[in-house]
């Protein structure tokens, strides 16, 4: 055909079939390049093979790797991130990794401190980056450093987390927003490496990995107190793990953590909560003005959501050159993490989030010359921003 040009004959190959003279292959090169096919193929079949492993092994695996670890919980820890701080101590010291708990911000609600107090939980407050250890940062019950100075600096070796997030671990991730509380994701851990749960005043063995009492005990209650007794938030996840967990749990330590004395502040606070509500329809918001402990503001929203006819609650208060935001919701049409990320956004320094049921944000005050400080939103407009998103207007 016009335009075309005959081909013409290489030596040692058939136009017909593109076919190569064996005999003109150099016996090395071919050694070699079968050498690295089959080192690609090894490469590619570990690979798999360690990302089919249960999660529990992978983090077992990257818990042996590492000389030591930090085992950091989020700003005032609460017993599900306590609890899981010690599973992850106790799982990292049975692969011979020292383990060291740190928590930044105060244990300041009374359940929490009551916990602390009773399982006798041997944590490390920090304030800053140089307080923490030398150790790889395992992030428990969040999955992005936060709560003091220097926290974007930190870069986790491992995060275990169940709240919704971009956060992850260079070593290992395992972040799983629809279980009801991380404590849940530590005892599925223990079950899936066959730890024998101990009962009550039984001496825990030399060799093996085993779930005393305390810790038991520790997990089950941090199950418990991250929904609300089974009630709020639950997957199935929650009842298969105090299933697993009830042999060993100390019935008598888990009543005295249940039941501790209640601070006069909070208990003010749960009364301003009911006294300042105001009520469009089935929603409720209330503003606590100053308060004296910022869990307070959870407390006071758990109370309010006591209320007959409403399905959905949000309370604030100050603390600290902070305002302090918590919702609560058992509404349907209420997707409360996401209501308060919508109600704070574009106001200066504020942040809000959470998942359907409950949720949480903050508005850091800015100093004015006066010496006092201010929000970046008004009381008013706060108010009218948080009915508007759980009407559903800002989403």
């Amino acid at each position: 055909m016009r335009g075309e040009s005959p081909v013409a004959p290489v030596p040692g190959v058939d136009v017909r079939g593109a076919s190569v003279d064996p005999s003109s292959i150099d016996p090395v090169v071919a050694g070699a390049a079968v050498a690295v096919a089959v080192l690609v193929l090894y490469a590619v079949w570990r690979l798999i093979g360690w990302y089919r492993r249960p999660p529990a092994v992978r983090f077992r695996g990257a818990l042996r790797s590492a000389d030591a670890v930090t085992v950091l919980t989020h700003p005032n820890p609460d017993p599900d991130a306590m609890s899981s701080a010690l599973a992850v101590a106790r799982l990292a010291r049975s692969v011979k990794t020292e383990a060291t708990v740190q928590y930044p911000g105060q244990v300041r609600h009374q359940e929490n401190r009551a916990f602390r107090t009773v399982l006798d939980v041997e944590m490390d407050r920090i304030e800053g980056l140089t307080d923490l250890t030398e150790g790889a940062v395992v992030l428990v019950d969040h999955n992005e450093p936060r709560g003091f100075a220097g926290a974007d600096a930190v870069v986790p070796y491992a995060v275990v987390d169940h709240h919704p997030g971009d956060g992850e671990g260079s070593a290992f991730t395992d972040v799983r927003p629809d279980y009801g509380a991380c404590a849940s994701i530590l005892a599925e851990y223990f079950e899936t490496l066959d730890a024998e749960v101990l009962g009550p005043g039984v001496p825990d063995p030399d060799d093996g990995l085993t779930v005393d009492s305390r810790l038991a005990t520790a997990l089950m209650y941090g199950i418990q107190s991250d929904t609300a007794q089974l009630t709020r938030g639950c997957s199935a996840a929650e009842f298969r793990a105090c299933e697993y967990l009830q042999r060993g749990i100390d019935e008598d330590l888990l009543d005295r953590i249940a039941n501790p004395q209640v601070d006069a502040g909070v208990l003010d606070a749960k009364a301003r909560a009911i006294d300042n509500r105001t009520v469009e329809g089935s929603f409720a918001v209330s503003d606590l003005g100053p308060v004296t402990n910022a869990d307070a503001v959870p407390q006071s929203a758990d109370e309010l959501m006591r209320l007959e006819g409403v399905t959905a609650v949000v309370v604030y208060g100050e603390f600290d050159d902070t305002i302090h935001i918590s919702g609560r919701s058992r509404d349907d049409r209420v997707h409360m993490g996401n209501a308060l990320e919508a109600a704070v956004e574009e106001v200066p320094r504020a942040a809000g989030g959470g998942h359907a049921r409950m949720g949480g944000g903050r508005i850091d005050l800015e100093p004015t010359g006066s010496g006092g400080a201010q929000a970046g939103v008004a009381v008013a407009d706060l108010d009218t921003r948080l009915f508007e998103a759980m009407r559903g207007d800002r989403q």
